[in-house]
C-alpha cells in the first residue's frame, strides 16, 4: 500500500489572540506546520494534503514550495468534518496517516510505528498523561482491547479518571475511513463530528483497532495558546542544546542558546551564552562564539572567532579570522584565511583579502580588497550615489589611514598608501602616496568668542 498524510490546519486558534493563523506561528525558527510537513515528508508518502480554512491564502503562501494538495474546509465542524474533505484526494489503496498542524514535536519514528500498525486495520496514537484534563480518554474493554474514546466535555466521572488519552493521530486504510466517517454523528456537546468516531464504528463491526503510546508526551503537546508554545519552544532548545553537547560542543550555559534552524559543527566548537543562530549555520572546527552573538545562513571556517556582540548574515568566514566584538557583517560579506574585522566595522557584499584588516570603526560596502592590507579607523567606501552601488577596489599590501573617504567607483593600487583624513575620488596607484585634504592653517592671535552680557 501507498501512504498518503492527511495534516489539519484549518483552526483559528483564537486562543492565541494574534492574526496569524495558529500554524504559522513559529517555533524554533520555522512554522508549526513545517515541523509537521517535514515529519511527513521523512516517511516518504505519495502524497501530503493539507486541510486549511481560517486564514487559508496566508498559509498556502507561506507553505508554498513544499508540493502539498491544498484541501479547503469552508466550515469548522471537527476533526472527522475535516478529514471527510480530503477523502476524494485519497487513493483507494492507500494507508492515511492523519497529523495536526498544531502538534510539532512527533518524531518520524513514532509515526512509522503507527503506519506500520495501520496495514490492515486502524491504528491509534495515544499517550498516557499524569494530568489528562482536556483530552479525550481512550476506554478499553476487560480484554485491555481497545474499545472507543470519550471528549473530555462527555466522558463519565469514572471515565474521566483514566490517564491514556488520545493525541488523534492515526492511520488507517482509506477504504475504512471512506465506509465510516460519512456515518459519524455530531451528538455531543461541542456538536462537532470527531475522528476518533471511526474507530469505534469500525469496532462495532469486528475490526480490531491498533494503539501505539509514546514514551514521551511532549511528542504529541498541541499549541493552542502563546503559553503552550513558549514551553515547547524551550523544550525544543534544550532538546537541540543536549544534542550539541553529546556531539562534543563545549556550551557556556545550555539554557542560553537559541538554535532557529539548523546548526552544523565540528570538533572543539564553544558557544557562549546568549547566542542565537537562525537559517543554516556551518562553525568549523575550534571555532569561538563569544555571547550575544546572532548569526544567520553563514558559515565561519576552523579557527576563526566571533566575538561578542557581533551580527554575521549570509557571511562566509575563512579560517583563523577574528571578528568583533560588535562587528556586523552583512550579506555578501567574505573574509580569506586570517583576515581582521573589528569592533563597531559594518561590512556589506566585501570581500576581504587574506591577512588583511578592518579593524575599527569603519564601513566597507561592496569592495574588493587584496591581501595583507590595513584599513585605519573611521574609514568608509562611499559605495552608494543615490541610485547606484559602485564598487571600490584595494590592491595587496595597501594602507588605508584613519578617517579617510574612498568614493567609489576608485582603485587603490597594490601597496598604495593613502594619507589619515583623505577624501580619495581618483585612483591611486601602485605604491603611491595619496593626500587629499585640506591644508591646515593656523591663525596667531585668534580671540575664543565669548558670551555676550544679556544686559
Amino acid at each position: 500500500m501507498t501512504l498518503e498524510v492527511i495534516i489539519l490546519a484549518a483552526g483559528q486558534g483564537s486562543r492565541m489572540r494574534s492574526s496569524t493563523p495558529k500554524v504559522l506561528h513559529l517555533l524554533g525558527g520555522k512554522p508549526l506546520l513545517q515541523h509537521v510537513v517535514d515529519a511527513a515528508r521523512s516517511l516518504e508518502p505519495s502524497a501530503v494534503h493539507v486541510v486549511v480554512g481560517h486564514g487559508a491564502e496566508a498559509v498556502q503562501e507561506a507553505m508554498a514550495g513544499n508540493a502539498l494538495n491544498w484541501v479547503e474546509q469552508t466550515e469548522q465542524l471537527g476533526t472527522g468534518h475535516a478529514v471527510l474533505q480530503a477523502l476524494p484526494a485519497l487513493g483507494a489503496d492507500s494507508t492515511v496517516l492523519v497529523l495536526y498542524g498544531d502538534v510539532p514535536l512527533v518524531s518520524s519514528a513514532v509515526l512509522q510505528q503507527l503506519v506500520d500498525a495501520a496495514q490492515q486495520s486502524p491504528a491509534l496514537l495515544t499517550a498516557v498523561l499524569e494530568d489528562p484534563s482536556g483530552y479525550g480518554r481512550v476506554l478499553r474493554d476487560a480484554q485491555n482491547r481497545f474499545r472507543a474514546v470519550v471528549e473530555h466535555k462527555d466522558a463519565s466521572p469514572d471515565e474521566l479518571v483514566v490517564t491514556e488519552v488520545n493525541t488523534g493521530i492515526l492511520a488507517a486504510p482509506a477504504t475504512l475511513l471512506q465506509r465510516y466517517l460519512p456515518r459519524v454523528g455530531n451528538s455531543n456537546q461541542q456538536r462537532e463530528y470527531y475522528l476518533p468516531d471511526v474507530l469505534s464504528l469500525s469496532v462495532a463491526d469486528g475490526i480490531a483497532v491498533c494503539t501505539a503510546s509514546v514514551a514521551d508526551p511532549l511528542e504529541v503537546l498541541g499549541v493552542n495558546d502563546q503559553l503552550q508554545l513558549s514551553r515547547l519552544e524551550r523544550e525544543l532548545q534544550r532538546q537541540r542544546a543536549e544534542a550539541l553537547l553529546i556531539s562534543g560542543v563545549r556550551l557556556a550555559d545550555p539554557a542560553r542558546i537559541d538554535i532557529r534552524g539548523e546548526l552544523t559543527c565540528g570538533r572543539d566548537v564553544f558557544i557562549d551564552v546568549n547566542c542565537v543562530f537562525t537559517g543554516d549555520v556551518v562553525l568549523g572546527d575550534g571555532v569561538h562564539i563569544g555571547p550575544n552573538c546572532v548569526i544567520s545562513d553563514s558559515q565561519i571556517a576552523a579557527g576563526s572567532e566571533v566575538c561578542a556582540m557581533s551580527h554575521l548574515q549570509q557571511a562566509r568566514v575563512g579560517d583563523s579570522c577574528h571578528v568583533g566584538p560588535y562587528a556586523r557583517l552583512r550579506p555578501g560579506t567574505e573574509l580569506a584565511a586570517g583576515a581582521r574585522v573589528g569592533n563597531f566595522v559594518e561590512t556589506k557584499k566585501a570581500r576581504i583579502g587574506a591577512g588583511s584588516k578592518v579593524n575599527h570603526l569603519s564601513y566597507i560596502g561592496d569592495c574588493e580588497m587584496g591581501e595583507g592590507a590595513n584599513i585605519g579607523a573611521g574609514t568608509i567606501t562611499c559605495n552608494y550615489d543615490g541610485v547606484n552601488k559602485h564598487i571600490t577596489r584595494i590592491g595587496d599590501g595597501a594602507f588605508v589611514g584613519s578617517n579617510a573617504t574612498l568614493v567609489a567607483p576608485v582603485e587603490i593600487g597594490s601597496g598604495g598608501f593613502v594619507a589619515a583624513g583623505s577624501t580619495i575620488t581618483r585612483e591611486v596607484p601602485t605604491a603611491e602616496l595619496a593626500v587629499a585634504r585640506g591644508k591646515q592653517r593656523n591663525i596667531s592671535g585668534w580671540q575664543r568668542p565669548g558670551k555676550k552680557n544679556k544686559d
